[in-house]
């Protein structure tokens, strides 16, 4: 055992090809950019039309669970910071089963973030080229699909440069991007309507508290918090991991939430009275202020000035995010090829550390989920589910860490993580529920057509790691009783009628059982996790050299 205890504390896993060239600032930048998206352009408005200004209390609830998340996040990206951390946790602690599933969630939602970025920006430049967006049918036009291959393919290319001068790029755009909109806050506050709290006769919270929780996953509340652990898909290029990783995650997070509170606060406030006669609601799809919301409210105050900053401030913000968010899925890839799960080509790296291969199939795949979801909002429920599936790894993963290498070293360790890691998995569980059976059922087909693919590649690879079922068999009732559990349930999501899910469970107790099912796979999951002497050997394979083929990588 003594010498078990000196591998756990000692061993770590290990990526070859990348260099540790990002320091606090471009790591904590790294998350806040991804923060710091194109959610603030349109889900402080859409979540006032879905829940009145009670949306406020969404934002509030989604900080916490973000936090708690992020918290954990931290504890983990400092313990093992390896590239695309988010997708091989899952992979250490529960070994291939869990880590085919929870990689494939990390990478879904990063290669999705690009194409809802550049839609995001052809949205917005639509007031000058209305050619880009069809505001009746809330669709990308012909030329919005043009003009988003080549900002994909300009995300692309930007990121082939080596991550020292990409981490100035990217630092230099999200100084602007946290910058434009603390200046929105302070701006809009002089243009404040204390009345509009409670508009149209409708109160405060016209739709009760469902609609709140709804609305934290469907209108964009958690995609805007997202990215968060974006310095943990980095964390295989971070310098001094151990301090810098755990600090970047947490400063980015609480400067995310306070702008993001902030932010739907003031949108609530300054928007003109007099298109409240039937409060938010009543706004036409059509009208600017939905459209493209917080430049058409400047704009209306007589802003003109500060209307046209925030139409230039709607192609830095996305450009920004899906810039990093590039990198973060070339990075997922390649650690999904250290677990063998994607073919050994996606670890190629050229002289500068770039995983090029895994940059270009990013750009590759992120093309695929054009078409079939043709604007901002029909991706963004897609790309809720993913990130939350992939966070709901990270307590489940943690809990397994503290049992089996309790001695391994954790620069950051969370306090109370027994009780906040099924916390955390709970919350997590509740987002999935909130979102909708409907949308959760599209995801069902994603992951399908994901296990299928992975299926093959790994079929192809004669040193594949073996299926640990075992340790994995919580994971097919979860999903499963997930999906389930919100047929039965009151959320339906989407515009379909007849909704798809029953009701047949009433609410508030379709919460009970959430939070229930959601205590039962965690403690399931802990009770089930690898052995230790099982997961020290994949974190040994973890840091042994991969079989590289001749890339220009000094080994």
């Amino acid at each position: 055992m003594a010498s078990e205890s000196v591998t756990a504390v000692e061993t770590r896993p290990a990526d070859v090809g990348l260099r540790r060239e990002v320091g606090l600032i471009g790591a904590t930048w790294a998350s806040e950019t991804s923060i710091i998206g194109s959610g603030w352009l349109f889900a402080g408005m859409a979540a006032v039309v879905a829940a009145g200004p009670a949306a406020i209390y969404g934002w509030l609830i989604g900080a916490v669970v973000v936090i708690v998340l992020a918290l954990t996040y931290a504890e983990l990206g400092a313990m093992y910071p390896v590239a695309g951390g988010a997708g091989r946790f899952p992979h250490l602690a529960f070994g291939s089963v869990a880590g085919i599933s929870f990689g494939f969630f990390s990478w879904l939602q990063a290669v999705t973030v690009a194409p809802v970025e550049c839609f995001a920006v052809m949205q917005y430049a639509s007031y000058y080229w209305p050619s880009l967006y069809n505001p009746h049918k809330a669709v990308t036009t012909g030329w919005g699909f043009f003009w988003t291959i080549v900002l994909m393919a300009a995300f692309t290319a930007i990121n082939f440069l080596a991550v020292r001068l990409f981490a100035r790029v990217n630092s230099a755009i999200t100084w602007w991007k946290v910058a434009i909109p603390v200046l929105t806050i302070i701006i809009f506050f002089f243009h404040f309507h204390p009345g509009n709290f409670s508009p149209g006769g409708g109160g405060f919270m016209p739709f009760g508290i469902k609609a709140v929780f709804a609305a934290i996953p469907s209108v964009g509340i958690v995609f805007s918090y997202l990215g968060f652990e974006q310095a943990d898909q980095l964390a295989g290029e971070v310098k001094n991991p151990a301090r810098n990783l755990p600090l970047a995650i947490i400063i980015a997070v609480l400067i995310g939430s306070a702008i993001y509170i902030l932010l739907q606060i003031v949108i609530i406030g300054a928007t003109p009275p007099n298109l409240l006669h039937h409060g938010f609601q009543g706004i036409p799809s059509t009208n600017p202020v939905i459209v493209y919301p917080f430049a058409a409210v400047a704009g209306l105050a007589g802003l003109g000035f500060w209307a046209t900053i925030l139409h230039i401030d709607a192609f830095i913000s996305p450009f920004g995010t899906g810039l990093i968010y590039q990198t973060s899925t070339s990075r997922v890839g390649y650690g999904l090829a250290r677990n063998r799960y994607f073919p050994q080509v996606f670890q190629w790296t050229d002289r500068n550390g770039v995983p090029w291969f895994s940059l270009i199939m990013a750009f590759v795949f992120g093309l695929v989920f054009l078409l079939p979801f043709p604007s901002w909002k029909s991706l963004v429920e897609l790309i809720t589910l993913a990130s939350v599936l992939m966070y709901a790894g990270a307590p489940l993963s943690l809990g397994a860490f503290r049992k089996q290498v309790p001695d391994a070293s954790r620069p950051y360790r969370l306090p109370w993580a027994a009780v906040l890691a099924p916390l955390g998995f709970v919350m997590a569980n509740l987002l999935i529920y909130w979102t909708g059976v409907e949308a959760i059922v599209k995801f069902g087909v994603c992951i399908v057509i994901g296990y299928i693919i992975i299926g093959i590649f790994m079929a192809l690879d004669p040193q594949r790691p073996p299926l640990d079922w075992k340790s994995a068999q919580w994971l097919p009732v979860y999903l499963i009783g997930m999906g389930i559990i919100s047929w039965q349930g009151q959320f339906s999501g989407g515009a379909v009628a007849p909704p798809v899910n029953t009701g047949r469970i009433p609410f508030w107790w379709d919460l009970v059982v959430v939070v229930g099912f959601s205590l039962i796979i965690y403690y399931w999951a802990q009770w089930v996790r690898l052995p230790r002497r099982e997961m020290l050997l994949l974190v040994e394979k973890q840091g042994a050299m991969p079989d590289l083929p001749e890339t220009g990588l000094k080994h």
